[in-house]
């Protein structure tokens, strides 16, 4: 969805949950129906890194990447108050409060913990712009928090997630309860599946609004390329579940397991983030952005680590996959949930004057 986009989600967007579905789906039948699919496509690989995959991983971080405002940073930087509580949201709390209920709910499943741990750790970039464009959110700032989370990312996800994979559990008692994996694996992951589609992205952005201006890149660029994302991200479910073949029985009930602490995630860091919104005193809008932000996560990120440095067929892959699943519909509820709570906390914001109850 473009920048000037209407508020309302997209048909693609809206169904992204029964595409996820979908494809699980058609994963699971072609892997049973089709008895060397999974042994061609696992062939397909070289020093693990399996050629398909990779490709349609960097593709599905493309489109949001070349969606990045990267101008609108400045804008961040204008209230200290502002930037300092969306960093400690997105790179403080949100990180430590996904890792402790992945260790709640997870300490027995270190696959699924370390998928979950994952996904906190990294921010939102790209379905953020929708949900705080239906609630009616401040546009230009989410814009400046997303390049500002972008960068933040390519330069510490590698940092961030070797800490809270083998650093910090030991440190709490969990020692041997996450899987392990070295710090040259993650930032190899990360620089080839965020560093390749970043460089993409903003070179593609520097140089076509150069040459055709802005209003047609949001407008009519932004809008072709968007679909690349949900393309990819199906693909790459569709071959992961081609390979799980005889474990697909007990999915479903692990898949419950994994939304739990996700669903409890998503809530609490939305709420919490709009309480300290309205506590600072800010203004409806940012407020909104804020919260969007600190509760939304970069599935496609997560999805693409996990893949690189614990194979396409691996329950850690598995749970990355669940966050897209429970974020999107949490997320939609939660955006009339901003609407309401912004009338009854923010009387008379300008940004409200004519908004209701966002529908799908």
């Amino acid at each position: 969805m473009s920048d000037a986009a209407p508020r309302r989600l997209s048909f693609l967007d809206r169904g992204l949950t029964l595409w996820i579905f979908a494809a699980m789906a058609l994963g699971i039948g072609l892997g049973s129906l089709v008895p060397g699919l999974p042994a061609a496509l696992d062939a397909l690989s070289v020093n693990g890194t399996n050629l398909p995959i990779a490709v349609g991983l960097i593709l599905m971080m493309y489109p949001p990447l070349a969606r990045v405002r990267y101008e609108a940073l400045p804008q961040v930087f204008q209230d200290r108050r502002i930037l300092l509580l969306s960093l400690v949201q997105n790179w403080v709390i949100g990180p430590v409060l996904m890792f402790g209920l992945a260790a709640v709910f997870l300490a027995d499943r270190p696959e699924y913990m370390t998928g979950v741990i994952l996904i906190g750790l990294a921010r939102c970039i790209a379905m953020v712009l929708v949900w705080n464009q239906l609630a009616r959110g401040d546009g230009q700032y989410v814009a400046g928090l997303v390049a500002f989370n972008s960068i933040f990312q390519l330069l510490f996800f590698s940092a961030y997630a070797w800490f809270f994979l083998t650093i910090l559990p030991p440190l709490v008692g969990l020692e041997g309860r996450v899987v392990q994996v070295s710090f040259g694996t993650i930032a190899g992951a990360v620089l080839l599946y965020l560093g390749v589609p970043f460089v993409a992205g903003f070179l593609t952005r520097r140089v076509l609004t150069a040459r055709h201006g802005d209003a047609w890149y949001t407008e009519r660029f932004l809008p072709r390329i968007a679909p690349i994302t949900l393309a990819a991200l199906l693909l790459t479910i569709v071959a992961m579940f081609t390979l799980k073949g005889g474990e697909v029985l007990r999915l479903p009930l692990d898949a419950l397991r994994i939304a739990l602490p996700l669903t409890i995630y998503f809530l609490v860091m939305f709420l919490v983030s709009f309480a300290m919104g309205r506590w600072i005193r800010a203004d409806y809008p940012r407020t909104t952005a804020i919260a969007f932000t600190a509760a939304s996560n970069n599935f496609e990120l997560a999805i693409a680590v996990a893949i690189a440095a614990f194979g396409l067929a691996s329950p850690v892959a598995f749970a990355t996959v669940i966050g897209p699943l429970v974020e999107v519909p949490v997320l939609i509820l939660l955006v009339g949930v901003a609407l309401r709570l912004g009338k009854a906390w923010f009387p008379g914001d300008a940004a409200l004057a004519e908004a209701a109850p966002a529908r799908g």
